[in-house]
């Protein structure tokens, strides 16, 4: 089995960002995403599960290193002040690379 390198860039944030967050990503040039429900706890409080305004939403984006950086510089300039967001940057390996 060959695999490749790829970056798997989660970001958790507000659900009230989910529509302006996807066209960001888009427009940085990333071929897709995947969007879960997500709860938990953190500085800016307890957050339920459910699907309104005032829930959180995982976004995880697989992409090569450029457009993961970019599309983290982007939400960390854009977002992080006002919102609450989490970033992460993953090593990931995936079998067809032409996918991302």
């Amino acid at each position: 089995m060959q695999s490749h390198t790829r970056k798997l860039l989660t970001v958790i944030t507000e659900a009230a960002l989910e529509a302006t967050l996807t066209r960001d990503i888009d427009r940085l040039n990333a071929h897709g995403y995947t969007i879960t429900d997500a709860r938990g706890k953190g500085h800016r409080g307890v957050r339920s599960a459910g699907w309104d305004a005032n829930s959180n939403i995982r976004i995880e984006v697989v992409c090569d290193d450029q457009t993961a950086g970019a599309i983290a510089d982007y939400l960390r300039e854009h977002y992080y002040q006002d919102y609450a967001m989490i970033l992460f940057v993953s090593d990931i390996e995936v079998l067809r690379p032409e996918k991302f």
